[in-house]
């Protein structure tokens, strides 16, 4: 198995090399970016390697400092993209980068998940996984006043039937059950607190219930929530970025992986920022970027056909 990762900024460097240090992998494995700042962190991790301005390596661990006209974070995501298109690598783990800073020096996207989208052609749904509870989103990064423009019947199927293949194919779940959130209080009353449910909602569940889905609502975010965590969902459908990410992080945070749903690619990802306060400290906790990498063998394994 090839594994490519993207340290990326702040504590990303660090948790990948102590995550590396506690698995061990029988894998190989390349990390691309800031060459002397992986490599430092690997040191400091106790972690071998070798450097290369090529290819990948074939084994063990190999560092390739990546250069061009983009920022080095931002080069390093091509080229795993692209080592992962190119069928070199079978998936890849990515640290977190800093969205503001990188926007100033050019970066034309909101996040890891708009850019892999943008070059794999596809697009992309961002789900997370690992905790108590699995969650899709159906907006991520766009400003509150823009969530109801952007909720349409086809954004919406698209999220749920690609949330529903890839819990059947990448998770081995026969048939998931699946909760579906309102985006206004109370899952709209009935109308009363808003029609984007009666209106747009409603109709999409339908026809998905009709065509074989295990789906229920639109329903309230506390009741999808309460219940998915007590096991009635195998995952959460959310509206926008904090009605999902609120609840998982005071559940989950450091156990739950950020996982690119509909693209060609296995990508998984840690479930936080770049905590540049905590850098060089020995303080930046690598849980959830051992919980990133073990779902992304899990997954390539699933579909290896070897469990």
């Amino acid at each position: 198995m090839k594994l490519v990762f993207t340290p990326g900024m702040g504590i990303g460097p660090e948790v990948t090399a102590r995550a590396l240090s506690t698995l061990q992998l029988d894998a190989a494995v390349t990390l691309f970016g800031d060459g002397l700042t992986i490599g430092s962190a690997l040191d400091a991790a106790g972690v071998t390697y070798t450097e290369s301005d090529g290819p990948l390596g074939d084994a063990g661990v190999c560092v390739v400092h990546c250069q061009g006209a983009e920022p080095a974070p931002v080069m390093a995501i091509r080229c795993a993209v692209e080592a992962c298109l190119a069928g070199e690598a079978d998936a890849m783990v990515t640290g977190p980068i800093h969205k503001a800073r990188l926007i100033e020096q050019g970066f034309a996207f909101m996040g890891h998940t708009d850019m892999v989208g943008s070059l794999c052609q596809a697009d992309p749904v961002m789900a997370f996984a690992g905790g108590s509870i699995r969650v899709a989103l159906v907006t991520t990064h766009i400003p509150l006043a823009a969530v109801p423009g952007a909720i349409t019947k086809g954004r919406v199927r698209r999220v749920v039937e690609v949330a529903n293949a890839s819990l059947q194919g990448d998770l081995g779940i026969a048939t998931p059950r699946i909760a579906l959130c309102g985006v206004n209080p109370h899952a709209g009353e009935e109308g009363a607190l808003g029609r984007t449910e009666v209106d747009v909602l409603e109709p999409v569940a339908e026809a998905l219930r009709r065509e074989g889905i295990s789906l229920v609502g639109p329903i309230s975010a506390e009741t999808a929530f309460m219940d998915a965590r007590s096991g009635q969902y195998d995952l959460v459908i959310a509206m926008y970025h904090d009605q999902g990410l609120v609840p998982l992080k005071v559940l989950d945070f450091g156990r739950s992986v950020n996982w690119t749903l509909g693209v060609p690619i296995v990508r998984t990802s840690v479930d936080h920022g770049t905590a540049d306060a905590l850098v060089g400290t020995g303080r930046a906790d690598s849980a959830s970027m051992v919980a990133a990498i073990q779902l992304a063998i899990q997954i390539v394994e699933r579909r290896s056909g070897l469990f």
